[in-house]
């Protein structure tokens, strides 16, 4: 949810970039407040520079599914942004179709495809489960890559 903190985040990146008022997303990974702490916590250290979701749950909820080039404005468990990433690379697949290199990219856990099937796997129950259906392993998924590009500390190579 865009707050008034997100705003002044985003509006600092527009002045210092000079980019015109971009259309942005406010995100905040996993389904608690500690999971969005942690894992915003692997964004910011370069260690998770992809994620995925299941489509239904965008569906669902009506949100808008990631674009080639869209901004986002990630938060953590308390919604204090943590840094505006750009959507490098999107792909729609089953949840098993995912290759080593996206769970690398994905940087949790141990970051093999093993450990990501099987913690995706839960994840996606609990949310399939709230969004009201079942749960399955050819689940369209949302597979997204990025790079960081606010604040300049966090930047690759910067």
């Amino acid at each position: 949810m865009k707050t008034d903190e997100t705003e002044s985040f985003w509006n600092s990146f527009c002045r210092a970039t000079k980019r015109g008022n971009t259309r942005y997303e406010v995100v905040a990974l996993g389904d608690t407040p500690s999971m969005a702490t942690e894992l915003s916590e692997l964004v910011v250290i370069g260690r998770k520079r992809a994620t995925a979701g299941l489509l239904e749950v965008y569906l669902t909820n009506g949100e808008p599914i990631p674009e080639i080039g869209g901004f986002v404005v990630l938060t953590d468990g308390e919604g204090h942004p943590k840094c505006i990433w750009r959507t490098t690379e999107l792909r729609l697949g089953t949840l098993l179709s995912v290759d080593d290199a996206f769970a690398f990219d994905e940087g949790e856990g141990d970051r093999t495809r093993s450990s990501w099937i099987a913690e995706h796997q839960r994840f996606f129950a609990r949310q399939s489960h709230q969004c009201g259906f079942a749960m399955h392993d050819e689940v369209e998924t949302v597979f997204e890559r990025f790079v960081i590009v606010w604040p300049r500390a966090l930047l690759e190579g910067g």
